[in-house]
């Protein structure tokens, strides 16, 4: 069955507009849209029921007003009628419903939504009622149908020009920033406004503070007597100091926190910091100052903690930060024994911690959220610095996620070796600072 005969079947059997019968041959020809394909082989159709009508054949006739009423051909309508011939209403396309005529409403209904967002790319995706696509699947089926293209894919092309052309903005296939979803048979329009990503490095520079929010034991966050009623143990953390001014530029409606690893609540980051990823949800604003950014985080933060080289990334940065979680790190401890230790002590403590891998089972401080397992980490280099009879400073060069708190008692066996174990008399770790988080690319 050639491609005009094939054609000429559906529209007797069916209603449908230039672009439904259009797209059943949408692979064929190029640099046309398929409603110049549909209109193209309706020309076709009529000048053929045309010539067999000037020959009073009947199935001209037949052709001419299923042109007319079931493709809403005004051509076929206008020789029709010049015939002396009369013609039903046009009928509606089974397919879409003749919501191709006219998306002009629908995209100007889009750009006001969007007015109210900064972006620089978008994508546009469709919705399609089952019903619908199942109808249209039926078609292909009955007519066999090898060269057609999706309504889904249509709608997208066509709606995604019109947003083009109006606001300007590019269409980005893999990132886009914003991805608006039509449905054209309700005429409802959803927003996907996709994350912004700001990495950088905090240092936290006092204790007593939680990297992130921590919510109240006892009310899990609704708020109770125990948590003053504000549902969090502490009453701020890194995650919030550097979150709140963010989401004050960017006008999100949110945040997630992302960041290599975390030291302990009474422990300080040092250094150069801690490598970190903040995730904005739904931002409104994208184009920041970030040095202006910077200067207000830590502004605000008063001392408490510091940020630097704040940068804009996307989401596969936070695979990267979480991949830095085992890297090397560089803790300084303040450790007290029971009694004075002695140089040798010292000297034999500096041997054993250097170079050696500790074994350690998950600290009984941490079992309620992590799961009772043994881990290897490994031991790079210890120095270590007397600072009183009885107290010692080790700076240790290890693999991250060590835990060094138990590294200092041994947590009743649970890591070996252990500085109590070591020396053989019981140690207590007073003081824990992160010097260092080195990323992978440093190391290379």
């Amino acid at each position: 069955m050639d491609i005009l005969e094939m054609a000429q079947r559906m529209i007797e059997e069916n209603p449908l507009c230039d672009n439904c019968l259009g797209r059943q041959f949408a692979f064929l020809g190029y640099g046309m849209e398929n409603r110049e394909r549909g209109q193209a082989i309706k020309i076709l159709l009529t000048m053929k029921g045309h010539k067999l009508a000037l020959l009073q054949k009947p199935e001209g006739f037949a052709l001419l007003r299923a042109l007319a009423e079931n493709g809403g051909f005004r051509i076929a309508l206008n020789v029709l009628r010049k015939l002396g011939q009369t013609s039903e209403e046009r009928r509606g396309c089974f397919l879409c419903g003749n919501r191709f005529d006219d998306l002009s409403p629908l995209v100007e209904k889009a750009v006001d939504m969007l007015r109210e967002y900064e972006y620089d790319t978008f994508l546009v995706g469709v919705r399609i009622p089952s019903e619908i696509e199942e109808r249209e699947d039926e078609l292909r089926a009955k007519f066999r149908i090898e060269h057609g293209e999706s309504m889904r894919n249509e709608f997208s092309r066509v709606i995604g020009k019109m947003l083009l052309e109006v606001t300007g903005k590019k269409v980005d296939y893999m990132k886009p920033q914003i991805v608006v979803l039509f449905n054209p048979f309700t005429e409802e329009i959803e927003l996907q406004v996709n994350s912004l990503f700001i990495m950088g490095r905090y240092r936290k520079l006092v204790r007593g503070i939680p990297q992130s929010k921590w919510f109240c034991r006892r009310c899990r966050g609704r708020g109770c007597p125990s948590c003053n009623w504000t549902g969090k143990m502490y009453p701020e953390s890194v995650e919030e100091l550097i979150a709140k001014p963010i989401l004050e530029m960017t006008l999100g409606e949110g945040s997630s926190f992302h960041g290599a690893g975390r030291e302990d609540i009474d422990a300080r980051m040092l250094g150069m910091g801690r490598p970190f990823v903040m995730e904005i949800k739904k931002p409104r604003k994208r184009r920041l100052d970030l040095s202006e950014l910077e200067h207000m985080i830590n502004e605000r933060a008063k001392g408490k903690i510091g940020v630097l080289g704040l940068k804009y990334v996307d989401r596969e940065a936070v695979v990267k930060i979480k991949d830095m979680e085992s890297t090397q790190k560089t803790y300084q401890v303040t450790v007290e024994f029971e009694r004075e230790i002695r140089d040798e002590e010292i000297e034999k403590l500096r041997n054993a911690l250097t170079d050696i891998t500790v074994l350690q089972q998950t600290p009984t401080r941490v079992l309620h959220r992590r799961a009772d397992l043994t881990r290897e980490k490994h031991i790079y280099e210890t120095k270590i610095k007397r600072i009183s009879p009885n107290r010692i400073e080790l700076i240790i060069k290890c693999q991250g996620g060590l835990y060094v708190k138990e590294l200092v008692t041994g947590d009743n066996g649970r890591t070996k070796p252990n500085i109590s174990q070591i020396i053989g008399m019981k140690a207590q770790p007073l003081e824990l600072d992160v010097l260092s988080v080195l990323e992978k690319m440093e190391e290379e």
